[in-house]
């Protein structure tokens, strides 16, 4: 190590199965008080400056080899309208000292002081499982308030980031507004924003917008992820980033209940991204001895375009977050009673399913909602959770019983943090539902909001669940979350306390998943709330699965689909078959392009298979088959997208093997244009010189292709396809041929 620079190397290699990715590391530099955190292609830089004052100084390519930073220097004010405070790239501001721009961190004192200056402390490193993470302590210059500041960088490229505020007081303070982190991003006028917005039905839309100076504040209030927001961006530059190359600064924030991300151009083309709690609504009082902890905010950096920040998200989630990681089981294929039953759940139509279900090939029958209490419709029964008689006179056990002959595993449907107004356990508890007292509480889906905040109903979620899986085998739980909060009032604590259901409800949500999940080893969870409203990487810590859209129709999909996988794994994303016409857009789709587009993700079924015809039933016999063989490419391979759907009245997706042995290629023709032919297709992520066998599904829509051939051919030259007419698909499967 040069000269008197001394470099404590603080995390070793962390490297993945498959080939090793450079090594993830904190270095710091004494002299110059500045830490390089390095992962993946990024490196990100904080020291601290001459003012004592934490800052950015470089997010960006990864830096090699022991560097030489420069020192930290708080940048001159630019007038007393632009004070040094805005200008400087501060790591964690407080809101004091005359900062204009979005703060960190916001607090109230007693006496009703509301500054906070936060100076430089100390720092120290922890070893852990999977590498050491760096705490560096801010403290305010006058009051005993600490905020404590984590870093974790991990091998695929990503840099987790946290925060837990301290009082040491002797008065109680109220936060009023708390984020995770702050990213500060590079000078540029050339920024582009993407992000994910839509609603229910019409999930995961991919936007792009030219950042201008000002805020664009990306955000949920509805005490969940959301439909209509992703906690997920990603940052180019117009003109020069694209799917396949170009800088990409991304983050993502994981954190189940209302969130913020503000993103903010400052005067001096400086772009600073900020995410935690959503500040509306929110106030935490913290006591003498007691600390917030905030969301994880995690964040990477490319140079090869959106499709490698979306492998590196997807890694980085099959590695470290999902449960089983970093090797997670691969979604079993599942059948679901839904779309052909309803409500009307009875033993005898659910063994009709089960029998057809078994027949084609699937491993997992769900009965959905229905089941339990007396529900006949959605206007009762939520809360009461025991087998309706009715429907069920024997219990679950005869249908799970017959489940297990037939070779598949059972899973059931419920909505555990909602209740109906008809319904003994709100007759018996109307204090339990989310609620102003003296004013009036709106139904969604004739349902209310249980307050989960509450440790109380806590136990009785808890307390019901583990009951229902231990007296039954079930394998699986569909968790439903079908509405927004509303009038969020905690009338059972001390006023001052009220607003902290914002934080308490999603914590004893994540509680009760772990505890369950701790009892019952083998148990997987879906998070379903009406599609898109609840898919965040807290959730994803605590469940297997999670589904993308209630809207089921395979041309709307493509779109959903593809804007799901920009933040997340495919592995997740249950994708299903269903019945045509689609209730939602009435459309009409051939069974195989619905297939090839379920079968994008983790595969399902939610037609009623009992109406199906011979023909029908032997093409989705093979077809699950053909998925069974390409399975764990599709759910934990390296995905590219090669046509987005967006883009063209064609869709070209490819999934590469974790190990490079297969490669599996889907193409789409939405709708054929004076027949015109499917675009050539090259592949990506394969080995040049390797030779590959070549199998297509319908060899008829690939005509004339070889038996073998090279990657280099695969993705120079390409293949042509002879797709025509509308909602007309395949695929075709590239098998390394290993030489002896």
């Amino acid at each position: 190590m040069p000269g008197r620079k001394v470099y404590l190397v603080l995390l070793a290699a962390l490297v993945t199965s498959g080939a090793a990715l450079p090594q993830s590391a904190i270095r710091y530099d004494p002299a110059t008080r500045v830490w390089q955190l390095s992962a993946g292609e990024m490196t990100y830089e904080i020291g601290v400056n001459d003012q004592n004052g934490l800052q950015t100084m470089y997010w960006g390519p990864r830096l090699e080899g022991p560097s030489t930073p420069a020192t930290p220097k708080a940048y001159p004010e630019a007038a007393s309208f632009d004070p040094s405070v805005s200008a400087t790239p501060l790591e964690y501001a407080g809101w004091g000292g005359g900062i204009p721009t979005q703060p960190a961190l916001k607090i109230s004192f007693p006496d009703g002081n509301r500054s906070l200056l936060l100076d430089y402390l100390d720092s120290k490193q922890t070893d852990g499982p999977n590498g050491n993470q760096l705490e560096i302590t801010l403290r305010d210059r006058l009051a005993e308030v600490y905020v404590h500041l984590f870093y974790k960088v991990y091998a695929p490229g990503i840099l987790a980031r946290w925060s837990q505020i301290e009082n040491r007081t002797k008065g109680v303070i109220t936060v009023e507004q708390a984020a995770s982190a702050t990213l500060n991003l590079p000078p540029s006028t050339s920024y582009e924003l993407s992000s994910l917005s839509g609603r229910w039905g019409a999930e995961w839309q991919l936007h792009t917008v030219p950042l201008v100076p000002g805020h664009s504040v990306l955000e949920s209030r509805r005490g969940s992820t959301s439909h209509q927001s992703n906690p997920w961006l990603a940052i180019g530059r117009t003109g020069e980033t694209t799917e396949t190359a170009g800088p990409v600064w991304f983050a993502e924030l994981g954190w189940s209940g209302s969130w913020q991300i503000d993103v903010e151009q400052t005067f001096s083309h400086r772009v600073k991204i900020t995410g935690g709690y959503n500040n509306f609504d929110f106030s935490y009082p913290l006591g003498p001895g007691e600390s917030l902890k905030t969301p994880i905010f995690y964040a990477g950096y490319t140079s090869k375009g959106h499709g490698e920040a979306s492998r590196i998200l997807h890694r980085f989630q099959q590695q470290q977050i999902l449960p089983g990681a970093p090797h997670p089981k691969p979604r079993p294929i599942i059948y679901n009673s839904w779309e052909a039953t309803g409500f009307n759940v009875n033993e005898a139509g659910q063994l009709a399913l089960a029998e057809k279900a078994a027949s084609l090939g699937v491993e997992r029958m769900v009965i959905d909602d229905g089941w339990f209490g007396q529900r006949v419709t959605d206007h009762a029964g939520l809360g009461d959770w025991y087998v309706n008689q009715t429907k069920f006179p024997h219990g679950l056990k005869p249908v799970i019983d017959r489940v297990h002959q037939l070779g598949m595993d059972f899973g059931i449907w419920v909505e555990p943090e909602m209740i109906n107004p008809d319904s003994d356990l709100y007759r018996k508890h109307p204090e339990w539902a989310m609620n102003f007292p003296g004013r009036p509480r709106t139904e969604a889906r004739n349902q209310l909001v249980l307050n989960l905040a509450r440790d109380d109903v806590k136990q009785y979620i808890l307390s019901f669940l583990d009951k229902l899986v231990s007296e039954n085998d079930i394998a699986f739980l569909k968790w439903d979350y079908n509405r927004n909060w509303s009038e969020p009032g905690w009338d059972a604590v001390p006023l001052p306390e009220q607003k902290e259901i914002y934080v308490r409800y999603i914590n004893n949500l994540c509680e009760i998943l772990a505890e369950l999940r701790k009892r019952h080893p083998k148990l997987e969870i879906e998070s379903c709330s009406g599609g898109g409203g609840r898919v965040d990487l807290g959730i994803l810590r605590y469940t297997d699965e999670v589904w993308p859209s209630d809207n089921t129709d395979a041309l709307d999909r493509l779109s959903i689909q593809d804007g799901f996988s920009h933040a997340y794994t495919l592995g997740v994303m249950v994708a299903w078959v269903t019945d045509v016409p689609n209730f939602l857009d009435r459309r009409i789709i051939p069974l195989q392009f619905r297939f090839t587009v379920a079968m994008t993700g983790a595969l399902g079924i939610g037609s009623d298979v009992t109406k199906w015809t011979a023909d029908e039933s032997a093409l989705a016999t093979n077809l699950i088959a053909f998925y069974k063989t390409i399975r764990s490419t599709v759910q934990q391979g390296a995905l590219y997208r090669l046509i987005a759907p967006e883009t063209s009245e064609q869709t070209a997706l490819e999934y590469v093997a974790e190990d490079g042995h297969q490669a599996v290629l889907f193409a789409f023709l939405h709708s054929q244009h004076y027949g015109e032919p499917f675009q050539t297709l090259r592949a990506q992520g394969l080995e040049p010189a390797a030779l590959y066998r070549v199998k297509p599904l319908d060899p008829l829509k690939a005509p004339g292709l070889p038996q073998e051939m090279t990657g280099s051919e695969l993705m120079g030259p390409g293949i042509s396809l002879h797709l025509i007419g509308d909602y007309d698909s395949t695929a075709i499967v590239f098998e390394k041929v290993e030489h002896k």
